[in-house]
């Protein structure tokens, strides 16, 4: 019987699992959405129990759906959506809290108290900004208003991570996580990969902490993080490999040469360059950041620009104030309307994320007419993802010192090619999108394969890349710097906005 790697994608809207083969091409595949929940303004939050029934539905479902035998399944790997942290009781599973999501606001008071004395100290360890959307602080808000958590700590009972820890508890019992997910804490000292005393200090967090929080292990482990509970699939499967979503993607993606860059187009835009086994660290406003460690390899790291409001601004479009019928309809909306006519959407719904960083701007669209319709009003949020793009894109080349002469794409948002010609003409570079779309997962399945030599080596998973399409720039220079100079302007104004 043929043999196949398994990815479950626990990312911010939904879980889905991929069966991939050895030519890392989807045999199947199966996805459930979970519910958002919104306690308070700038508050997100998730039910990780219902993640976790989706995630074994999923994974059950991929493999029925084809008639498959779970003995055919190698290897597990596991991506997930970074920084929302779930706690639970170590004793008997259960959560104490719904998981904090990454997109939620509600430290973003405590970060601007930290950001007066620390930043220079986080920023030189982690290689990330004082910000809510990382973890640390979190955590510390669990302990100071969720008494269970509180009390579970000081009587040795508690657990504590991220999504990809929360999964693996419940599918082998162990409490791991693996470099990428730890370095998007601010707990973790990305020169050693380990959690760091000063940092838990400063965060306000119990030292005992350390008890609580998982083992960091390699993103791809030939030991395995653990084999599955034989009750939930009959048999033992092997869980060798995780990342969190976006060093996943760059994995998926093979860029594995220092340089190299892929952009996700998903909830949010993630674009993260391959730097290596150098930590670059950014004066323009990016996030230096674990990529991965593959078994005792050295590690790989990434410069990261996070954008935190692009595919999600679509279903704003069509569920909030409801101008946008379908999401399947950008395509045709923007062939048919070629420009805003001076209209300019920032969506700074939960603030600004790369390069700016501003937890107090809040959402704009400027530039209305009395002619402005229903579509330029969409033309102008589809743009707002490239505009926020390039503004990473820019600030990559600075830090780098060097070109990006091609973009690698994925996500749900680059089936439109028209948001991706404008992304090649505004960004003014070859951008590719791969024939597998969800590179995400395969990345994860990569991952996972090499622990337990499904692939021999990085050689033999690039053989696998295929691009589907490639676009070209086509626009003028001085057009684009004229439209990139409103959008500017538009950021300017959006900044601060509830300070």
């Amino acid at each position: 019987m043929n043999k196949y790697i398994l990815a479950i994608d626990q990312g911010t809207t939904g879980t889905r699992a991929i069966i991939f083969n050895k030519n890392g091409l989807e045999v199947s595949n199966s996805y459930l959405e979970h519910q958002q929940i919104f306690p308070n303004e700038g508050w997100v939050e998730h039910n990780p129990e219902e993640i976790l029934e989706n995630t074994l539905k999923v994974i059950k479902d991929a493999v029925n759906k084809e008639k498959l035998d779970f003995s055919q399944i190698k290897a597990i790997g596991i991506t997930n959506q970074r920084e929302t942290i779930v706690a639970w009781n170590k004793e008997n599973g259960k959560p104490l809290h719904n998981a904090i999501v990454w997109q939620c606001r509600r430290t973003a008071n405590f970060c601007e108290e930290l950001r007066k004395n620390y930043s220079d100290l986080f920023r030189k360890k982690t290689g990330l900004v004082l910000d809510p959307y990382f973890s640390g602080t979190k955590i510390r808000w669990l302990i100071d208003n969720v008494p269970k958590v509180k009390d579970m700590l000081k009587d040795g009972r508690l657990q504590i991570g991220t999504i990809d820890s929360w999964i693996i508890y419940n599918l082998t019992g162990n409490h791991v996580t693996d470099y990428s997910n730890s370095s998007r804490t601010l707990l973790m000292n990305i020169h050693k990969g380990t959690w760091d005393d000063e940092l838990i200090e400063i965060i306000g967090l119990p030292k005992d902490i350390i008890s609580a929080l998982p083992d960091i292990k390699p993103s791809s482990d030939k030991n395995t993080y653990g084999e599955t509970k034989k009750e939930l699939f009959t048999i033992s499967i092997p869980v060798s490999g995780a990342a969190g979503d976006q060093q996943a993607a760059l994995f998926g993606q093979t860029c594995f040469q220092p340089g190299s860059v892929k952009n996700t187009y998903g909830t949010g835009n993630f674009l993260l360059q391959n730097t290596g086994k150098d930590i670059v660290f950014s004066k323009n406003g990016l996030l230096s950041t674990v990529a991965w460690k593959i078994d005792n390899d050295q590690t790989t790291y990434a410069l990261e620009g996070s954008v935190f409001i692009t595919g999600a601004l679509l279903n704003w479009l069509k569920n909030k104030i409801g101008i946008l019928p379908d999401v399947k309809q950008t395509t045709d909306i923007m062939n048919r309307t070629p420009s805003t006519e001076g209209v300019y959407l920032v969506p700074a719904f939960v603030g600004l994320g790369a390069p700016y960083w501003d937890s107090f701007a809040r959402g704009i669209i400027i530039g209305l007419t009395q002619a402005t319709t229903r579509d330029h009003i969409i033309r102008a949020g589809l743009e707002s993802i490239v505009y926020q793009s390039q503004d990473v894109i820019d600030a990559m080349k600075k830090d780098s010192g060097k070109d990006i002469p091609v973009l690698r794409v994925d996500g749900g948002v680059t089936n439109c090619d028209p948001l991706l010609q404008f992304q090649s003409d505004i960004s003014q570079t070859i951008v590719q999108r791969p024939l597998v779309k969800e590179t995400t997962a395969l990345g994860a399945a990569y991952l996972a394969g090499l622990a337990v030599e499904y692939w021999e080596n990085l050689i033999d998973i690039e053989k696998n890349f295929v691009i589907d399409i490639e676009f070209t720039p086509h626009l003028d220079t001085d057009k684009k710097d004229k439209m990139l100079e409103k959008w500017h302007e538009a950021v300017k104004r959006s900044k601060g906005w509830i300070k």
